[in-house]
């Protein structure tokens, strides 16, 4: 599939109303591949709402030979959001858990948070293990840089490695826009043998599964407890195929709320690169 056919497709095969979109997907991407892109989503009704930049950003070394092109190429990132039409892009910081890193982090952040401001730009930290994957350290991040664009982008997977998963979304939901739905892995639950077949022939719905991997329920159960009213970005990360993880997660997510209608304009999607484009799609790419 090529990249710019991506919005239809989200939006007629998954019924999916917005896109995360993932910085390796535009690799060698200029200005205008990316209006363009906005232009079919826009057509679509599928927008692109966040641009996550995939590898840690060393926004918080002390080394300029590091943070300089870290500090470049998050400026490049909020560009490229711009241009996609997103309301936010979201960074992990790459940083240890010292008195120094916290300081160089909320200084190169709030320096970055003045080009996101004249973008119309929110910037979301996700956590990362080291400096942000505490989440009293994290809120006093989001807290020292100050003002209503800095916010977080907590992970279902990374919350539910921790001691205690609901306590962890409980404390850094209230400062997100946007949470990652990630899923690992489905298993199925098989019905009972209908009349005339044999037991080991027992047929599997579709529908007939299970998420594997982790308990999705007191993680649903954290972010509601707290009010979160934002959206929740399906993140399928198991392995098959990944069209069908999406629409497994989508169900899964909306079964968790009992009502008569879809969530699709509630839930959105991430893509995973593999899924999105071809391996010879030339898929922000540095500059030299």
């Amino acid at each position: 599939m090529k990249l710019a056919d991506l919005p239809l497709f989200t939006k007629e095969k998954l019924g999916l109303s917005g896109i995360n979109m993932t910085t390796d997907l535009l690799v060698g991407a200029d200005r205008a591949k990316l209006e363009n892109l906005k232009e079919r989503a826009d057509k679509a009704a599928c927008s692109c709402l966040l641009l996550i930049e995939n590898a840690p950003s060393l926004l918080a070394s002390n080394a300029t030979e590091e943070f300089q092109p870290a500090m470049d190429r998050a400026s490049r990132v909020l560009q490229a959001a711009r241009f996609l039409g997103c309301n936010a892009a979201s960074f992990r910081l790459a940083a240890d858990n010292s008195e120094l890193s916290f300081k160089l982090a909320v200084e190169r952040l709030k320096k970055l948070m003045e080009q996101a401001d004249k973008l119309d730009l929110n910037v979301l930290i996700a956590p990362n293990p080291g400096l942000t994957v505490e989440p009293d350290k994290l809120t006093e991040l989001i807290k020292k840089v100050g003002g209503f664009r800095i916010g977080t982008f907590p992970d279902f997977q990374l919350a539910a490695a921790q001691k205690d998963p609901s306590l962890f979304l409980r404390r850094i939901v209230p400062y997100a826009s946007a949470v990652s739905a990630s899923t690992m892995d489905f298993k199925a639950v098989g019905k009972p043998a209908g009349k005339g077949k044999k037991k080991a022939e027992a047929v599997v719905e579709d529908d007939d599964v299970e998420h594997a991997g982790f308990d999705m329920q007191p993680l649903i159960d954290a972010i509601e407890a707290v009010g979160y009213d934002g959206n929740l970005a399906i993140d399928y990360r198991g392995p098959g195929d990944p069209v069908q993880g999406v629409l497994r997660s989508r169900r899964l997510l909306e079964s968790f709320w009992a009502l008569p209608a879809s969530l699709e304009d509630f839930i959105e999607e991430d893509l995973d690169a593999a899924a999105a484009a071809e391996p010879d799609e030339e898929p922000i790419k540095d500059e030299e």
